[in-house]
Formats: C-alpha cells, sequence, structure tokens
C-alpha cells in the first residue's frame, strides 16, 4: 500500500512502513533528506496523520490499508486502537438534534457530529435532516464532534486531487499544474468540480491520471447514494510506545531518549527537541530539565487525565503542585467536594477533605492517599495503568481496571479484576498488557500488606 504520513512521528512511522514493505508518499523535504531518497507524490492509500494533542495518530484510507496500519503501529503493550464509526469523507444521512454556537449538532447512525452554519447549504434548525459528509475527525480521547459539511467531495487520502459536487473549473497550486489536467484521460463528471493539492504540483501524469480516476469513481458512487469505501481508526499511544518509536527513529537520525514523549507535550517541547538534537544526543530522558522548562513544576496546576480502554477519557479532577522530584515525580493535592463516598473504599467524602496524589513518570500504578481536615487517612487508592506521563499541564494515562485499596483499618483489597477480565474478552486490553497489569497489582498488594 501507499502511504501519506504527518506529524511529529513521521520519520519513526515512515521506517516501520518501509521496513515492512510498503510505499511511503508525499513525503516531506525533511523526511527525503533524512532518508536520502526521493518519495513519489503519487496518490496514497492511507493517511496517517498526528491528532492535534500529539498524542496519537489518526489512520484513513481504504479498509484494507487501515488494518494493516492497526497491525504495524501496536508498537507497545500501551498502544490503544480503536475504529472511527465516522471514518473520514463517509456520507450521512443525518438529523439535526439542535444548535451549538455557532453551527448544528447533527445526529448521526453512530454518535453525532458538528456542522458550522458557514459548512451548512441554506438555513439549519432542530428537525432538518441532511445529507452530510465527514471533514474533519474527532479522537476518541477528545470531548469535540467530528466536523461536518453539506457539501460532498470525493478525495483520495493525503489530500492529492479532489473533486466536490456543485463546483466547475480547476482550483490547483499554479496555473501549470491546473493545465496538466487537460492532458489526463479521466472525464470529470459534471456538476463536479476539480481542487488539486500543493503536492500535484510535483506529481507525474501517471499519478496525477490514477488520483483523479479514483476520486471520479468516487463520486459517481456518491452520485448512486454510496456512504464511502474509506474507513478510519485512531491509534494511542503510551509512554512505552512513545519510546518503542524511538528506538526505530534512531536506526534513521540522532534520536535523544525521550524524543517522542517530549514533542508529545507542546509545540514548544518539539521545537526544543529539534534544537537538543541539532546540537547533540542525550542518552537518558532528561526529565527535570524537560519539566524546568515547560512544565510540570512545583505551584502549576495539574489535571489527571484518566483514560479508558475504550477510548474515552475522564478528568478526574485538577490539583496544585505541592512537591517536584527532578528524579521524576510530583506530588498533587487536590481539595474535595463533599458528597457521597470515596470509590471501592466507602469512607464518607466531607468538607474539607483533600486527596494527595504521588505521580511518578513512567510508573505503572500511582497511590491517592484521602485526609480529613485533621490530616486523618481515609483511605488509600492505589491505580493500576500504563505508564504515566507528565506532560505540562496534564497526567496522562490509561487506567488497567485493576486497583489495590487500603482502609482506613489497614486492610488491603484488590478490586475490579473482573473489569479486566472483561476488557480483554471485549478485545480492549491485549493478554500480555492484563498480564503486566495483573502482576503490578499482585505486586503493590504484598506491598501494602
Amino acid at each position: 500500500m501507499r502511504v501519506a504520513i504527518r506529524g511529529i512521528y513521521t520519520t519513526a512511522l515512515t521506517r516501520l512502513f518501509s521496513e515492512a514493505g510498503h510505499e511511503v508518499v508525499q513525503a516531506t523535504a525533511p523526511i527525503e533528506e533524512r532518508f536520502e531518497r526521493e518519495f513519489s507524490d503519487g496518490p496514497a492509500d492511507l493517511a496517517c496523520e498526528t491528532s492535534r494533542d500529539r498524542q496519537g495518530v489518526s489512520l484513513s484510507g481504504v479498509p484494507e490499508a487501515v488494518e494493516e496500519a492497526k497491525r504495524l503501529l501496536a508498537v507497545g503493550r500501551d498502544a490503544f486502537i480503536w475504529e472511527d464509526p465516522t471514518p473520514l469523507g463517509a456520507v450521512f444521512e443525518g438529523r439535526v438534534e439542535g444548535t451549538r454556537g455557532g453551527g448544528a449538532v447533527v445526529s448521526l447512525p453512530e454518535g453525532r457530529g458538528y456542522l458550522p452554519f458557514d459548512d451548512a447549504e441554506g438555513y439549519v434548525e432542530a428537525g432538518d435532516e441532511l445529507r452530510v459528509q465527514v471533514t474533519e475527525l474527532a479522537a476518541p480521547w477528545d470531548e469535540d464532534d467530528p466536523r461536518l459539511t453539506t457539501t460532498i467531495r470525493a478525495r483520495t487520502p493525503g489530500g492529492l486531487a479532489a473533486l466536490e459536487k456543485g463546483q466547475s473549473g480547476i482550483d490547483a497550486p499554479d496555473a501549470e499544474t491546473a493545465g496538466l489536467v487537460d492532458l489526463l484521460s479521466v472525464e470529470i463528471p459534471e456538476e463536479w468540480g476539480v481542487s488539486l493539492g500543493r503536492r500535484a504540483r510535483g506529481a507525474s501524469l501517471d499519478d496525477l491520471n490514477e488520483a483523479l480516476s479514483r476520486v471520479t469513481t468516487l463520486a459517481e458512487e456518491y452520485g448512486d447514494g454510496g456512504a464511502n469505501p474509506y474507513a478510519s481508526a485512531w491509534c494511542w499511544f503510551g509512554r512505552e510506545s512513545r519510546f518503542s518509536l524511538d528506538g526505530v527513529r534512531r536506526e534513521i537520525t540522532a534520536t535523544m531518549a525521550g524524543h517522542h514523549r517530549i514533542k508529545a507535550g507542546s509545540n514548544r517541547a518539539s521545537d526544543a527537541v529539534d534544537f537538543a538534537e541539532a546540537l547533540c544526543e542525550p542518552t537518558a530522558f532528561p526529565f527535570d530539565a524537560v519539566a524546568s522548562q515547560f512544565g510540570p513544576r512545583a505551584g502549576d496546576e495539574l489535571a489527571i487525565e484518566h483514560g479508558k480502554p475504550g477510548g474515552r477519557v475522564i478528568t478526574l479532577g485538577r490539583g496544585e503542585v505541592i512537591e517536584y522530584d527532578p528524579e521524576g515525580s510530583i506530588t498533587l493535592r487536590r481539595e474535595m467536594t463533599p458528597g457521597g463516598s470515596y470509590d471501592a473504599l466507602g469512607t464518607s467524602r466531607e468538607s474539607g477533605d483533600v486527596a494527595i496524589t504521588t505521580l511518578k513518570e513512567g510508573r505503572w500504578w500511582y497511590p491517592t492517599v484521602y485526609r480529613d481536615d485533621d490530616g486523618e487517612s481515609k483511605g488509600t487508592y492505589v491505580n493500576v495503568c500504563t505508564p504515566v506521563e507528565l506532560f505540562p499541564t496534564s497526567a496522562r494515562y490509561v487506567d488497567l481496571h485493576v486497583d489495590v485499596i487500603k482502609h482506613p483499618d489497614g486492610r488491603v483489597e484488590r478490586v475490579d479484576d473482573d473489569e479486566l477480565a472483561e476488557a480483554v474478552g471485549a478485545g480492549l486490553v491485549g493478554e500480555e498488557l492484563a498480564e503486566k497489569a495483573r502482576g503490578v497489582a499482585a505486586a503493590i498488594e504484598r506491598a501494602l500488606d
């Protein structure tokens, strides 16, 4: 297959796909320089793009290509992959639920999407039934909805060429590239305009001919009521997976320890990595240097972003960093709101209670001690999870269900093994990862008993 790759994981993924016998296309100049060869600008079967928050990648393309990519991207025990029920480019019959901000919330066969009024043809109100197309995906760990439009476009993965319904003429990077369309053997269907991406400037006539042939066939399918021949999926990389990708990238170019982990933190951190690697190659993950520049540090506010194996992320709350260890750990203090009880512990949650959480970069668990306003312990909850990552504004991981608790009377209890077993049975957690979680839980149980 042919794959177009964009984002902070590009070098490592170019290596992975190439080693597996696949062709990387539409590569940027830095990638061509790094791999010391030229890449084709032809149409892709698959587009692989880094998510907006840099935590993983989206996959969109022909179903066979998406399946192969899912296999290749399982680079670590803490890599999670989820199907997207609203693939990029998919066309649905939707119903407007209501409005939000500058657009409409549209109910789809599976889930919902967001239609900006600027992307809608005509006036839109609740109860309208519309034919819409997905133009922008939303990661399962993100709170956003996929973005929709009522203008139907047929496009190749990677954006080399597209046809837009209701338009005419040719939209191209320059007049010379636009003139090439007249030399091709493809017959553009009526009432569809041609749009060529900037990569079309360097594409061969054969590549352009193939790309326009593909989108012409797709346009005909849309016209006949077809939904979409493409599939989409998401891959979330955990800390262990990011370090695995570091190793792949290191085979091609100088790569500091924690390259992808740091780049995933922020755009500023990403730029700093590029600068550091241009000067030297640190051999160990420089947590203190990274946190000193970008956070978290003592006094900062940090959110605990609790990922679930099904793809959702729940923010457990935000607290103040009250202790910072340059070796890679922080202590977080959160003031608790009264009402109800603490999960599994059963002790009541009262006014004046605080939660003291210690999070260590790379560790497969973290403890939270709940205390009342007199400082007395109301129990300890140890969460077992994929390796913790301490980003500038949040701690991130994926919960592995099984946990260990210590009651105020000293009794130690292991909980939620059944939920982990269910997640394994549902295909959400791999058996190797589950065994790691059980082993971690057993070790914690012994240490606390």
